[in-house]
């Protein structure tokens, strides 16, 4: 398996588990999206609350936790470039205290709720978002048909 993510963690204990998880989305959502036979790659931190909280107020003004965070390196349009050379997609801050809650509160489990905190950061990386309804809709669909696909439903 290639290098499809450069995993760091911030305050929070190292977990292989979460490392299968996110190669295993990761590796999903390359594939679907024909971006496997690249160099690019995502970069990835998992952290805690307190650590999101300060990312979210320096880059969006929101002085509060969030669960998922993506901050992409390239316009939709492109992402063809980024292809040419290894280069990094985005990165993802996910905090993992709040995927459990989350998971706890949408009754499912942890896995799920990870793994959809990856392919949702994914889609962002490449341009996808949820602010109009049309784009939301297009988002969610390849969300769900990645989880699907992963057998990830509960």
């Amino acid at each position: 398996m290639r290098k499809l993510a450069e995993i760091s963690y911030l305050d929070i204990p190292e977990d292989k588990k979460y490392e299968e998880i996110i190669n295993k989305v990761f590796e999903a959502c390359f594939k679907e999206e024909n971006l496997y036979d690249y160099k690019i790659y995502i970069s990835i931190v998992l952290t805690n609350e307190q650590n999101i909280q300060k990312i979210n107020k320096e880059y969006r003004n929101i002085d509060k936790p969030t669960d998922v965070l993506s901050f992409p390196m390239f316009e939709k349009e492109e992402i063809e470039q980024a292809k040419i050379n290894e280069e990094v997609l985005g990165d993802i801050v996910v905090c993992m205290p709040i995927v459990k809650k989350q998971a706890v509160e949408y009754a499912h489990s942890e896995e799920r709720e990870f793994a959809y905190m990856l392919v949702h950061g994914f889609y962002h990386l490449m341009g996808y978002d949820h602010i109009e309804e049309e784009d939301k809709k297009e988002m969610r669909r390849k969300e769900e048909n990645i989880l699907n696909k992963l057998g990830i439903l509960k």
